[in-house]
């Protein structure tokens, strides 16, 4: 009973030490999550930067599974190139090797305090970065903690002869061992967690320096696939296939040489736990030296191996909202934008043949424009959902505000396209029926109004895209153009109208949807200008006026 209790307590300490580390991902996504996907999608163009930004955040999020989610996410959704993202996955194995060096030495003192002070920054602090720094604290001496009892928990293993002579006869045959250190990684989801514990193991005695090698082994090849397995196309595979093809390499290579490897190592320590720890460094540091300089090749390969599948006919069928980036809310918020702009590209593909449809009658066009509006509400119905899924409680201010702001484009998007297929459409064909003609005036003053609209068009996806507030401010003030075009064109086709009946009053219900259509589009310039603090003068300055 003993060996079954002491079974349990390792378990729970195991639970423990992944508990910390979630909490430390968890708090550093949450909080800089955000500013990482931007720090990611500007400056990552090189290798050595992306290596080192590998290296950065993997030794700040003490996981490399979810520094590779982010990168994989960010490479499938054209964000990231493929091979700076390998680059950055070079790094971040190399960053895991940095975390177990220092968790492997005893400093447990620390934790109760790590603990204390982050329970009294997330307790005192209404400030939700405070909040998150207290998280990742906390984080750290859970993982100092478990790692402490650990340490105690294994000294009853030592005495017992069936877990001694299992983890034996697996470390007596290295390619076993190997590989359920790997399926242990996998379901863990933390090649951190799983080589601390073989360093526990090692250090209780239960495996020598070889058999904790071997371990080591599969725990880096376990880390390469919870990215894989999470990745729905072949596009979004070809990052995590490339970590694995990395490591595989080097497991081929190092699984004959393990005695050989240790008997090198020794002089830096002579304990088979030191001996584990230093070669998970050597391991991923000299992985990382071969393959910085031909990653370029292993990225064309990867693509030659992983070709991207033709995109379906149905334009309402979501590309980029990866279900597996979930768990990364910066990452889930990127893939929901890219959606969006989705969206943009087929309300602008509607809005541009309008000048066309009225003015030459073109029922085919019509017709197009027509259909589109199904699949626009079915991707924006997508889109909300995804967003739904990602939840409140993974999302830190910053990332609500964008999750609020993607909504609100998808929505406005999805009225203007609703416009655009029913009002104007059913104006169209109205006109077609009637015989009815537009003079050239009242088409001329139509294309003029349809180029205002267009041009807010592009300056509501700056808005979007960039959260530019300059653009916001000329995207609203463009109302009033819009009005005054619109009163213009009435007028003259109203005074028009006493001398012809051509038109009648469906030449004006046109030019109050176009004018929806714009309202439609400024409202994406509300939230940027309210964080600005410039909405309300705004409001206020619209009320003096009217």
């Amino acid at each position: 009973m003993k060996g079954t209790f002491a079974l349990l307590d390792i378990a729970g300490y195991v639970a423990l030490l992944l508990w910390g580390t979630h909490m430390v991902t968890s708090g550093v996504l949450r909080g800089y999550g955000s500013a990482l996907r931007r720090w990611m999608g500007r400056y990552l163009g090189h290798r050595p930067a992306a290596l080192g930004f590998g290296v950065c955040v993997t030794a700040v999020l003490q996981s490399s599974t979810a520094t590779g989610l982010m990168a994989t996410s960010f490479a499938a959704s054209g964000f990231l190139g493929l091979a700076p993202g390998l680059a950055v996955m070079l790094g971040a194995n190399v960053g895991t090797t940095l975390i177990v060096q220092v968790m492997s030495f005893d400093i447990a003192v620390v934790a109760p305090v790590l603990i204390l002070i982050g329970f009294t920054i997330h307790r005192r602090t209404d400030d939700v970065s405070y909040e998150n720094i207290g998280r990742v604290s906390i984080g750290l001496g859970l993982m100092l903690l478990a790692l402490h009892l650990l340490v105690g928990a294994m000294a009853p293993v030592e005495n017992a002869q069936v877990l001694r002579a299992i983890l034996q006869s697996l470390a007596s045959e290295p390619v076993l061992a190997m590989l359920v250190a790997a399926l242990l990684t996998w379901a863990c989801h933390s090649s951190v967690a799983v080589v601390l514990l073989i360093v526990s193991l090692a250090n209780a005695g239960v495996v020598d320096a070889p058999g904790a090698m071997a371990l080591v082994l599969g725990a880096n090849l376990g880390g390469t696939i919870p990215a894989l397995m999470e990745a729905h196309t072949p596009v979004a595979r070809r990052l995590p296939m490339g970590n694995l093809l990395v490591r595989a390499f080097g497991c081929l290579v190092c699984l004959p040489m393990l005695a050989l490897i240790a008997h090198r190592l020794a002089p830096l320590g002579a304990s088979p736990a030191r001996i584990a720890v230093n070669f998970h460094t050597a391991f991923n540091l000299a992985l990382a030296l071969i393959f910085i300089v031909p990653v370029d090749n292993l990225a064309r390969l990867l693509v030659r191996l992983l070709p991207e599948p033709p995109k379906p006919n149905d334009p309402g069928v979501p590309q980029y909202l990866d279900a597996g980036a979930l768990g990364s809310a910066n990452v889930a918020l990127a893939n929901a934008a890219r959606e969006s702009m989705r969206m943009a590209d087929m309300v602008e593909g509607m809005l541009t043949g309008l000048v066309e449809v009225f003015g030459k009658d073109d029922r085919l066009r019509a017709s197009a424009i027509g259909r589109m509006d199904s699949s626009l509400d079915r991707l924006g119905m997508a889109i909300r959902e995804y967003l739904t899924d990602l939840g409140g409680e993974a999302l830190n201010e910053e990332d609500g505000e964008r999750s609020q702001e993607i909504l609100a484009f998808v929505i406005n998007i999805e009225h203007i396209g609703d416009i655009t297929a029913n009002n104007l459409m059913e104006f169209a064909a109205k006109k077609a029926e009637r015989g009815q003609d537009f003079s050239a005036e009242d088409i001329q003053d139509l294309a003029l109004m349809h180029a205002q609209v267009m041009e807010s068009l592009r300056l509501g996806l700056t808005v979007f895209l960039r959260g530019d507030v300059r653009a916001a401010q000329q995207l609203v003030a463009r109302k009033e153009v819009l009005w005054k075009l619109e009163n213009e064109a009435s007028e003259r086709h109203i005074r028009a109208l006493r001398e012809r009946r051509d038109g009648g009053d469906v030449y004006l219900r046109i030019l109050r949807d176009l004018k929806r259509i714009h309202s439609h589009l400024a409202a994406l310039a509300y939230l940027p200008l309210e964080r600005a603090g410039l909405l309300q003068d705004r409001l206020v300055r619209e009320r003096v006026t009217t």
